[in-house]
């Protein structure tokens, strides 16, 4: 007798567990934009680089830019997802869209990094500043072109009071980062 064919479902670009995660980390990102405070130069001082960074670190290059894509994607539909719980296009084209749409490559750019640090040594802290650096630039450019800004007002308004926040949610998004990957691997 003939045996009926069976079809098998196609094979997916990931696992259930890591569309679980990329979606997990995207609500993260979601939350943390939630912590604002707002400062002189018109750019807000959020949580989502915090969450960005720690994304990449647990997640990795690949599904942390997917995690960072989910939650754009929602954020530009409507959904109140980012900071303020805000949503919509207007954010992407404003002074701070740059900011948000770096978000991927940020997330690649580090994720990179800890997939190489063994291999590479160093790799991890180049990779770490050069997505923060990728952050800012994007940002600052989008901000300038927008506001009429100079380059120095950019720097002024967008990175210089930042710097020190920054490197605190880089080291502590590190720790906790590392200590939930050893956890999840």
């Amino acid at each position: 007798m003939n045996q009926p064919e069976t079809k098998t479902a196609p094979k997916s670009a990931f696992t259930v567990k890591e569309t679980c995660y990329a979606g997990l980390f995207a609500a993260v990102i979601a939350i943390m934009a939630q912590i604002s405070i707002p400062m002189p130069g018109g750019v807000p001082m959020t949580m989502q680089t915090f969450a960005v960074t720690l994304a990449a670190i647990v997640l990795g290059a690949k599904l942390s830019t997917v995690s960072t894509v989910i939650y754009l994607i929602l954020g530009a539909a409507g959904v109140p997802v980012l900071a303020g719980f805000t949503g919509g296009l207007a954010k992407f084209v404003g002074p701070t869209g740059g900011f948000l749409i770096s978000f991927p490559l940020m997330a690649f750019v580090i994720g990179w990094g800890v997939e190489h640090r063994r291999a590479f040594p160093g790799a991890f802290v180049v990779a770490l500043v050069a997505g923060t650096v990728l952050n800012y630039v994007v940002g600052v450019a989008m901000f300038c072109a927008l506001t009429q800004s100079t380059l120095a007002a950019g720097i002024t308004a967008c990175v210089l009071p930042f710097i020190p926040t920054a490197i605190i949610k880089a080291i502590l998004a590190s720790v906790v980062g590392f200590a939930v990957r050893k956890r999840l691997n």
